[in-house]
């Protein structure tokens, strides 16, 4: 992203900070009622005592688009549809084509199932994650547990993507994040926001929050998902800067994921 376009992100999150979230924040009994249900479950449902500050699931064309490569498949397809016709072997281009039309079919189908079995929702405390095509998981991350947000927005609208890296042992494994998950990050999977809408204001509202348990490093570079080199990555772009850890009392509650 260049140095304009991060300007533009930058104002846009500043822009969203200067907006006053609704009194109350949102109605928590309206949340059982949206997207999958947690039917009471604490690692699912926001407590008496947290305010919820934000709520969204990925939208879904653009889910489609990255998550499952839709678009990717789709040309891989009709490539090779041209080079049958090319060589003359119309049978093969027929036989290309539907295998085409029938494999974009299938990605969009399973991004309209995840996106609608996916429901984000973020508090003053922690972030939830109810996700889940086949069996619903619910994902607790307590915002003290970030030590990096990384952003990447993908549309002119703004909406993108957001990663997290996180403190302490690994406890989330990538097959229960997929596909709210940064990909080629195994050793130590990072939790992914997907496709949600405003994502730099999110991004901003989130490193607020997480404020009251310290700074976190924020970067508002794109997010690379080609293969790092060396494992691990802090995000690509600007020069990182030395992050503040949280520090966490022995026997404090920590990450959580669980099928439901």
């Amino acid at each position: 992203m260049d140095l304009t376009a991060e300007a533009k992100v930058t104002a846009a999150a500043r822009a969203a900070a200067e907006t006053p979230l609704p009194a109350g924040g949102f109605d928590h009994s309206a949340l059982e009622n949206d997207g999958p249900k947690a039917f009471g479950d604490r690692m699912g449902t926001p407590q008496s005592d947290e305010r919820v500050l934000w709520k969204g699931r990925p939208q879904l064309g653009l889910l489609a688009r990255t998550a499952f490569h839709g678009r990717s498949a789709g040309a891989y397809m009709a490539a090779l549809v041209v080079v049958a016709l090319v060589l003359g072997r119309n049978d093969a281009a027929i036989v290309a084509a539907l295998l085409g039309v029938a494999l974009a079919a299938i990605l969009h189908l399973l991004a309209w199932a995840s996106a609608r079995s996916t429901l984000y929702i973020l508090t003053d405390q922690r972030l939830i994650m109810r996700i889940g095509i086949a069996i619903e998981t619910r994902v607790n991350i307590p915002l003290k547990q970030i030590t990096a947000a990384h952003l990447a927005v993908l549309t002119k609208d703004g909406h993108g993507d957001i990663a997290f890296e996180l403190a302490g042992e690994r406890l989330l494994g990538t097959l229960l994040l997929w596909p709210h998950v940064r990909p080629w990050h195994y050793a130590m999977p990072q939790p992914m926001l997907r496709s949600v809408p405003d994502a730099a204001a999110l991004a901003q509202m989130i490193a607020e929050a997480r404020a009251r348990f310290g700074a976190i490093e924020r970067n508002l570079s794109e997010i690379k998902e080609a293969a790092p080199a060396g494992g691990q990555t802090a995000g690509a772009g600007m020069p990182v800067p030395p992050r503040l850890a949280p520090v966490m009392a022995r026997g404090e509650p920590g990450l959580e994921g669980a099928p439901a």
